[in-house]
């Protein structure tokens, strides 16, 4: 008997139903030949700093950085049950093998993995590695599974990545929050994510309008030509009062046809933005509801990088497009036939899965369809209409531009007149068919004919010449969609011509990275659901400006994706790759310096008594006594241990002023450990050979 291993309990139940495991149980299904149960995501996850000792619970300088010798993996509370289930199933004496099936990919591997060696199974493991949940696609990956050890490469890289983003997380976020008096989340690809949020707003805040001038020329029969843009206004003026009442003749007609080939079909990232463009989804919920998609067989693997089909998925698709016409209503008024299907296939540019793309079983299910919740079928929808599409015939428009002398300058007009809609008409057909749906590109659509009598060498008559002022505007904040654009081609520039993968993060991460900074209070989502962008908030911006560019730089997180994949390919070790990350965080520590305005853009939660006699942060009062905001300095004077144990009042807030600002004060009701006896002494405050403040008492 084999056990199968899902990611999810959805998952299971349709391989369930493949392999005929009927009989439902706690936690999972059995049949005769098969058992299958699953992991609900991440069931052993690496350890906290305090399970390797428990002073790590306080965030202290000393502590850091800290580098596991051997690293440790937890089982939460909440995992508990369904991790027994699993580690018994697999210690089952009727089980000979197992089957791991969690999502193909490297988080999938590194969650199989780790429950394999958290249960201490030695059982032999094959890969049913699929990219949909149709029931002939399970039984024909069934059939050809690699022995685990085929994707060992694929397990290194899903643990480096882990491992490296848990030692700049913990110990980047605690050296900062450290130095700056409160908790600053960082990550390895969260922090290049907000500095490109911080960047673009800086640009908006401190963009200075320039006005800029036009001259149009109305030639009648409402014709209008426009000059350059002037930014001198005396010279604006100047161009059309001579223009003014004279005559323009026609310089030259330039004629081009202009072909748009349909686009290519969805990889995630394209899919998450133009959910967020046209349909207002955020990227997790474009993810969510292409996850639910693909768990009802309705869609291929939604976390794929991959914009083409492999040869045997792409002979396929003629068939399914019609079929898939045939299920939406506004895809028939358009008469769709397919086309083009060579040029989406492409197995060398397919990694682990392919584009995203409906189901065999998408133009069956169509009850199903129907009863799906809105986002998720309007998701669906976008996503089949992005199929025609990528079939249909290329948009054809014509493109004329006349240029007009007159004055001695050169004005003009332009006009577009379209030849054959092509796959446009399907897409606009689609998106007329959507309540509420927006496109910001649409301008395409939009014809401005010229008249064709018009010939080189011909006069106008200008009456008038109208001055028009316009102004220079700034950046637009980022939506989703344009900060998973940015995130995806983020440090292209700076890579090999041919890395395979460029910019930060991958396509099934980049939603988590932007729901982090929401939910770190980094970031806000602005504005209504259909016109939401991203800003960072006060102290998002705070935390940008005091960063290192090291931290910050997209570059450098681009080419550990790239390192990540050499590991994946099995052409870097593992080792190498946390050595430099290990020496990365030691630099860091060696160079932190305290922001001159630390106190401006992180000001103190609590009340501030004076600043620092060693470094100038405040000293604010505590629970235990009066530390320095700058945790890397190291002052703290205790309120009542030590000398001060036993006494009568504690150490005020005060008396702390005083002996900061003159080194000593006076102090009554002290009590001697030894007799008991209360006295008064001016207490004088020191630093011992490494640094630490203390008190010492002097008598009159």
């Amino acid at each position: 008997m084999e056990l199968i291993i899902a990611e999810k309990p959805s998952v299971a139940r349709t391989i369930a139903a493949v392999v005929d495991a009927k009989e439902s149980m706690d936690g999972y299904m059995e049949g005769r030949d098969y058992i299958v149960t699953w992991c609900i995501g991440h069931l052993v996850e690496l350890a906290m700093p305090e399970d390797y000792n428990p002073e790590y619970a306080h965030w202290r300088y000393k502590d850091l950085p800290i580098f596991p010798a051997h690293w440790k993996y937890n089982i939460s509370n909440e995992s508990a049950k369904q991790f027994n289930v699993v580690r018994s199933l697999m210690g089952d004496a009727r089980v000979t093998s197992l089957i791991c099936a969690t999502d193909a990919g490297r988080e999938g591997e590194l969650i199989f993995r780790l429950v394999y060696q958290a249960a201490g199974c030695r059982k032999p493991v094959r890969r049913l590695w699929i990219s949909s949940m149709e029931e002939s696609a399970i039984r024909e990956r069934l059939a050809s599974m690699k022995d685990m050890s085929a994707y060992d490469n694929l397990y290194r890289a899903a643990l480096c990545r882990a491992q490296a983003d848990w030692l700049i997380g913990m110990n980047a976020t605690r050296l900062y929050s450290l130095v700056y008096g409160q908790t600053l989340p960082i990550g390895r690809v969260m922090t290049p994510t907000l500095a490109m949020l911080a960047q673009r707003e800086d640009a908006i805040e401190h963009f200075v309008p320039e006005t800029v001038y036009t001259v149009r020329l109305d030639l009648g029969k409402g014709l209008i030509a426009h000059s350059e843009r002037i930014r001198d206004l005396g010279a604006a003026r100047s161009l059309a009062e001579a223009c003014h009442g004279s005559r323009a003749i026609v310089k030259r007609i330039e004629r081009r046809e202009k072909k748009e080939n349909p686009p290519l079909l969805y990889d995630l990232t394209t899919l998450q933005r133009d959910a967020n463009r046209i349909l207002g989804f955020t990227a997790q919920q474009t993810l969510d509801y292409a996850q639910a998609l693909y768990e009802k067989r309705l869609l291929t693997y939604p976390r794929t990088d991959s914009r083409f089909l492999t040869h045997d998925v792409g002979q396929k698709m003629p068939e399914l497009a019609t079929r898939v016409s045939s299920t939406l209503p506004f895809a028939v008024e358009c008469a769709f036939s397919p086309k083009n299907s060579e040029r989406l296939i492409d197995d060398q540019r397919v990694s682990d899965h392919h584009a995203i793309v409906p189901t065999d079983n998408m133009p069956v299910l169509m009850q199903t369809i129907n009863a799906l919740i809105s986002g998720v079928r309007d998701l669906l929808t976008l996503v089949c209409t992005r199929l025609l599409c990528a079939m249909d015939d290329p948009f054809i428009y014509e493109e004329t531009t006349i240029v007009i002398e007159c004055a001695g300058h050169e004005f003009k007009l332009t006009g577009k007149k379209i030849l054959e809609m092509g796959w446009k008409r399907i897409w606009k057909t689609f998106h007329d068919n959507m309540d509420g749906a927006q496109d910001q590109d649409n301008s395409d659509d939009e014809t401005l004919p010229l008249p064709v009598d018009v010939k080189e060498g011909a006069e106008f008559q200008v009456p008038d010449a109208l001055l028009a002022e316009g102004k220079t505007t700034p950046p637009r904040h980022h939506t989703e969609d344009t900060l998973l654009g940015a995130m995806d081609t983020s440090g292209a520039d700076d890579m090999p011509d041919d890395a395979e993968h460029t910019g930060i993060g991958t396509p099934a991460t980049r939603a988590a990275v932007i729901e982090k900074l929401l939910e770190t209070k980094l970031v806000d989502r602005c504005g209504d659901r259909r016109k939401r962008f991203l800003v960072p908030t006060a102290k998002g911006k705070a935390l940008a400006s005091v960063l290192p560019g090291v931290l910050l730089s997209p570059v450098l997180t681009a080419q550990w994706e790239q390192r990540l994949t050499r590991i994946e390919k099995g052409e870097e070790p593992p080792e190498h790759f946390l050595a430099d990350i290990q020496a990365f965080i030691r630099d860091l520590m060696n160079n932190i310096t305290r922001a001159e305005n630390a106190n401006t853009l992180f000001p103190p939660s609590r009340p501030v008594i004076c600043n620092c006699p060693r470094c100038g942060a405040p000293i604010t009062d505590r629970p235990m006594g009066y530390a320095c905001e700058n945790r890397t300095c190291g002052f703290f004077i205790s309120k009542s241990s030590g000398l001060l144990a036993g006494a009568k009042h504690p150490l005020s807030a005060s008396e702390v002023k005083a002996l900061v600002e003159t080194g000593a004060v006076r102090k009554s009701g002290l009590v001697s450990a030894k007799s008991h006896i209360t006295y008064a002494a001016t207490l004088h405050l020191e630093y011992s050979d490494k640094g630490r403040p203390y008190l010492r008492p002097t008598f009159n």
